[in-house]
């Protein structure tokens, strides 16, 4: 009879215990990893769907972080705006309430706060986030905005600032007759009283030039006397052909009969900022004559001559007033332009014409992109991706009209100075306050920069609502993503101590076959 050993048979059993210790060491390393699996492979029939949801995660992620981005961009980008709107109350207050008290370096209350917020606006339009500038639309490395003080008071003595380009077009607009360019006369017949304007401008097609007082109407409620309208006459006596320059004139004719006392005369004139002012002319029979009247005369010719007279001085305190002003105002819209305009000619008073700066003789306020159709809406010049098939446009520049204008018009409030001994000084003071308060003032179809920030809370409110969808999504494709990955620690637990039972017998087993002899077994 032949015996056989027990290595044979023992093999076997050896064969189980390693199966076993295979099972026990990927459920104890499952238990310890609570993933199925390291490998896909290990995943089974559920691999491809796992592989799709972990990138769904990593895109959510991925959008996550750039709404974090987005929202610290925005978030500057508002805190900049707030300050902005605190601004513009700010310094129409105070040009609503401001005295006209003026210091010595010839600034009103209004204008001293004007220029610390001038320069806080300047600081505010700068904004960065990292290293990116917020208001310079796709030119994010480019300060937008030069400095305040370069604004102001340009660089050196060849780079013009504001402050000289006010008093550029103040010289232009006064005139060489420090009269705005409007000169009166006793007409033909001599009961009338003629204004004209003092430059020739060159027939049609071409434009007039921009300076000065420009004659828009006039109006009386005197029995018997006549108006001219403002009308295009030759400049040359006789009239010369169409193509012969042209002078704008306006009359008022008295006629046979005196006018009453409290009659009067209405001239309309446009400022160089394209507004309007009056000068109502009320007959009188009283010494010393009020502002603004005039002595009536023996007659039509002698009240005409006085009317004339007295019109001369009320237009000179106009030009040297509220066309100061107004002057101003426009000098700031030539500076803040793209590009900036100068007076063209010296002298200046002559001068006829505006001419483009260049950054060779002027500063150039602002250096981002620019503001137009070609570049398209400032919104459109930052886009980000927050979700698979939603954008949000962020992008701002500081040449926006809403931005530009309020810029404009602190920038002019603070620059204006006026001499406490110049005569005329209130009276540029009151107007230019006037005209600061109005063009900081709401206008019914225009932007502002609370349209600006409604802007921006729609980009917030589309990102807040894409990140709550996210955050949901998120969490189903991870519940999803550990039910295919995950395990259930009991259950493994379980199963380990099954196999651990198993395996504890299996190696009795194993020692006692191994321990056997044929005297034992016999």
């Amino acid at each position: 009879m032949t015996i056989s050993g027990v290595s044979q048979r023992t093999s076997y059993i050896g064969s189980g215990i390693l199966d076993l210790r295979s099972q026990l060491d990927t459920l104890t390393q499952q238990l310890a990893s609570g993933k199925i699996s390291n490998t896909y492979a290990g995943q089974g029939s559920g691999r491809s769907l796992a592989i799709a949801l972990r990138a769904q995660i990593t895109g959510i992620g991925a959008y996550s972080d750039t709404a974090t981005n987005l929202n610290t961009r925005i978030g500057v980008t508002n805190l900049s705006l707030q300050q902005l709107v605190k601004i513009g109350s700010e310094v129409k207050g105070a040009a609503v309430s401001a005295s006209s008290d003026l210091d010595d370096a010839g600034r009103t209350s209004g204008q001293k706060t004007a220029l610390l917020d001038f320069t806080d606006s300047v600081d505010m339009l700068n904004a960065k986030s990292g290293d990116r500038y917020l208001f310079s639309g796709r030119a994010t490395d480019t300060a937008p905005v030069a400095s305040a003080d370069e604004i102001m008071n340009g660089r050196g003595a060849q780079v013009a600032g504001l402050k000289q380009v006010i008093a550029e077009r103040k010289i232009a607009d006064l005139g060489v007759n420090q009269n705005g360019r409007v000169g009166s006369a006793v007409g033909t017949p001599a009961t009338s009283v003629v204004l004209t304007e003092e430059d020739a401008t060159p027939a049609p097609p071409q434009q007039a030039q921009p300076f000065g007082i420009k004659l828009t109407g006039v109006s009386t409620n005197i029995t018997g006397a006549t108006v001219t309208q403002p009308v295009d006459l030759p400049a040359t006596v006789p009239p010369a052909p169409p193509a012969t320059p042209v002078q704008k004139s306006m009359s008022v004719d008295l006629g046979a009969t005196n006018p009453k006392p409290g009659d009067q005369v209405k001239f309309t004139f446009t400022m160089p900022d394209g507004t309007k002012e009056d000068i109502v002319m009320t007959a009188s029979n009283t010494t010393p004559l009020a502002a603004n009247s005039f002595l009536i005369g023996a007659d039509t010719t002698a009240t005409a001559a006085n009317l004339n007279t007295a019109l001369g001085t009320s237009m000179k305190n106009l030009a040297n007033g509220p066309m100061v002003a107004a002057s101003a105002m426009e000098a700031g819209e030539n500076f803040f332009d793209q590009p900036p305009l100068r007076v063209g000619t010296t002298p200046l008073a002559s001068a006829t014409t505006l001419v483009a700066g260049t950054p060779d003789n002027t500063v150039i306020w602002y250096n981002g992109e620019q503001n137009t159709a070609a570049n398209g809406p400032a919104r459109g010049s930052a886009v980000a991706q927050i979700d698979t098939s939603i954008t949000v446009q962020y992008g701002a520049r500081a040449d926006e009209p809403a931005l530009r204008s309020q810029l404009q018009t602190v920038a002019v409030f603070a620059a204006v100075t006026t001499s406490a001994t110049d005569p005329y000084a209130n009276a540029q003071v009151t107007a230019l306050n006037q005209r600061v308060a109005n063009s900081l003032a709401t206008v019914p179809g225009t932007q502002t920069i609370e349209n600006i920030q409604a802007d921006f809370a729609g980009a917030q409110g589309s990102i807040k609502a894409a990140t709550d969808r996210q955050v949901q999504t998120k969490a189903m494709a991870q519940r999803m993503l550990d039910s295919i990955e995950g395990i259930n620690d009991d259950e493994v637990a379980t199963k380990i101590l099954a196999l651990q039972t198993a395996l504890q017998a299996s190696y009795q087993t194993t020692s006692m076959l191994y321990q056997m002899s044929l005297v034992k077994f016999l």
